[in-house]
């Protein structure tokens, strides 16, 4: 981890200098004023309008305090350029994945073990944070959870005469009805690397094995043993896509969805807002891939989307507990629930918008796994490895690359 955090300082030092003289600034003038200033660092530009919202409320109820939302481009390889230079903000709004398990492990964030806020929390939620870290300890307080799902057409689906599939059978099935209906049955949108990420992280998730990360750790399976039945099935779906889905990005997806052009779209629910804003009268259901033949196996992909973590070298540490707290209130879980399409971590608050029906089961069997690629580091770019395997579509080549990549991560430990 020092080698890791050296190597981003030394690459990053200009901006971090800057940034850090920036924030010390902002600090003292808002001390001499009377107030306390906190920043609240996140990841998520959608939010942060719905943040903007929560903050004057937040404010309204606390003037002497003053919280910064600061979202930047890129926002978590500058995270990491100022963990190289003990410059963290206050507060981190991330997901938990490999950014967050490195500053973690790192021992940027407090610990929050004891902490009474996690009595609300669901515990598969403190234990996805805890697998992905792999520290016993828990250093963030998960708050919103996202979910990979097959978003279909109900108009569509209802003039096919197409129920929800169950298994990998009927959804293979469905796909050519839909061919042969001369319609689309997925939209894909290649020219951006990462939308390859939802259909695989279910694959996957579903294939692998509960296991699978700690095995592959200790050397006792690879992605070539363990990732092959996913693989293939990934390039099964490609069969079943349109023209031209190399040069289609997220944006043009989402609208092309909207205006009917594809049966389903392979996404998470993060896309359901912009489909509705550009056709705000479609009909849309959701539902969990169905990756085997048995229905009663499948597992919803669905991972700790945002969570929030104190930094051990704030400030201002009330404070920003304060903040959280707030957060954490009923109605202000609701309301970035209601504008984000996000489900809660928060026991008993329940997602209340029609679209998502077809996900409450497994939220309330508990039959959900989190992300495989909150496990594989940045250095491995599986996003674009995927993507090179929508073009060749060698299943082979793709798993030993895998195998490799994973390979010089470990010797780099």
């Amino acid at each position: 981890m020092k080698k890791a955090l050296a190597l981003v300082m030394s690459s990053a030092l200009t901006f971090s200098l800057l940034t850090a003289c920036g924030n010390k600034t902002e600090q003292n003038a808002s001390e001499s004023g009377g107030k306390v200033k906190i920043e609240f660092f996140h990841y998520k530009p959608e939010a942060r309008g719905t943040f903007d919202k929560l903050i004057e409320k937040f404010e309204k109820e606390n003037p002497n305090i003053d919280v910064v939302n600061a979202n930047p481009p890129d926002a978590a390889t500058v995270l990491k350029t100022r963990a190289a230079k003990r410059d963290m903000p206050d507060i981190v709004g991330v997901g938990a994945d490999t950014t967050f398990a490195e500053l973690a492990k790192a021992g940027m964030f407090e610990d929050v073990t004891k902490a009474p806020e996690l009595n609300n929390i669901q515990p598969s939620y403190i234990q996805m944070v805890k697998d992905v870290s792999g520290l016993e300890q828990v250093y963030a307080i998960p708050y919103a959870a996202n979910a990979d799902a097959v978003i279909y057409n109900k108009a569509i689906f209802k003039e096919l005469g197409l129920s929800v599939p169950k298994t990998w059978d009927e959804f293979i099935a469905a796909a050519e009805k839909i061919k042969a209906a001369g319609k689309t049955p997925f939209y894909f949108t290649f020219k951006d690397a990462w939308t390859t990420l939802p259909a695989y992280n279910a694959l996957a998730a579903n294939t692998q094995g509960e296991t699978f990360f700690q095995d592959l750790n200790q050397g006792k399976t690879s992605f070539e043993k363990g990732y092959k039945e996913a693989t293939e099935k990934f390039v099964e779906l490609l069969k079943y896509g349109h023209k031209d889905q190399f040069g289609k990005g997220y944006a043009d997806g989402n609208v092309a969805f909207a205006k009917g052009e594809s049966a389903m779209y392979l996404q998470g629910i993060w896309a359901i807002p912009e489909i509705k804003k550009a056709n705000p009268n479609i009909e849309l259901g959701v539902f969990p891939y169905p990756v085997t033949n048995n229905p009663e196996q499948t597992k919803l992909v669905s991972g700790v989307d945002l969570l929030f973590a104190i930094s051990k070298t704030s400030k201002h540490p009330k404070e920003a507990k304060k903040f959280i707290d707030f957060l954490l209130k009923e109605e202000n879980a609701k309301a970035y629930m209601a504008e984000q399409n996000a489900f809660s971590a928060i026991k008993g608050l329940t997602q209340e918008d029609p679209t998502l029906e077809g996900l409450k089961e497994s939220f309330a069997k508990g039959a959900l796994v989190d992300f495989p690629d909150h496990y594989i580091p940045p250095s491995i770019n599986l996003a674009n490895l995927l993507q090179q395997l929508t073009h060749d579509q060698d299943v082979e080549k793709f798993l030993k690359t895998m195998d490799a990549e994973w390979e010089k991560v470990k010797e780099r430990k």
